[in-house]
């Protein structure tokens, strides 16, 4: 049981930052873009109480884990945040404010990527004991749970982001289209989540390619 809640623990600090840091990014970019709804919220912080959705980033992450465990299959972690609210009617250029907030919260998950890697990289050659173990175990999950969590935002599904950029980048009837997907999102993603097999075969060329790049910049 100790070791399970270690595990967890591991997991649920990084998984936390890396929520909450992609859902500020989003609010950031909207307000430099023109609109400051979000920052008038108290949005634009790092304070993950604002944005944890007691579902998305606690319930399904570790519901996802849980049975990770207990099945010995590989961890798909998934999961989400509050979103934070934008008024597209305040951007300037709304069609390609939209797409730049919506890029946002990859890049915030690959920056925070390349911090784990920065920590991996410098506990690897310490001798602290146990602490050292328990940081390089922090580091490569927060590595695999950035990289996952950038890989699927970026699934041409909205309303996650990979979708609200081609719909702020394709022609307004071939974006109408793919809109219209949004009602069945939901189901979408968790029949994608669920399927295991599925969502690892779309997702592992990118998460290789993001995880290996991130290597090759940190020197790990």
């Amino acid at each position: 049981m100790i070791e399970i809640l270690i595990d967890i623990l591991m997991v649920a600090i990084p998984v936390i930052f890396a929520i909450t840091l992609h859902e500020a990014a989003h609010g950031y970019v909207a307000n430099f873009l023109g609109d400051p709804t979000a920052r008038m919220l108290g949005r634009i912080s790092l304070n993950p109480i604002k944005h944890v959705d007691p579902i998305g980033t606690l319930a399904v992450p570790f519901a996802l884990f849980v049975f990770s465990r207990i099945t010995n299959t590989p961890l798909t972690l998934i999961g989400w945040a509050k979103p934070v609210p934008i008024d597209v009617r305040r951007l300037k250029n709304k069609r390609s404010s939209m797409a730049w907030v919506a890029a946002a919260g990859p890049a915030s998950n690959f920056v925070m990527l390349l911090l784990w890697a920065i920590v991996l990289r410098l506990v690897s050659v310490s001798e602290a004991g146990s602490a050292s173990l328990y940081a390089e175990q922090m580091a490569e999950a927060g590595m695999q749970i950035n990289a996952i969590l950038m890989v699927f935002n970026l699934l041409p599904i909205p309303p996650l982001d990979g979708g609200r950029i081609l719909v702020s980048t394709l022609p307004v009837r071939w974006a109408m289209q793919l809109e219209g997907l949004e009602r069945y999102s939901m189901i979408i993603i968790l029949l994608l989540a669920l399927s295991g097999n599925v969502l690892e075969t779309l997702m592992r060329p990118l998460l290789y390619a993001t995880l290996y790049l991130a290597a090759l910049i940190v020197g790990l």
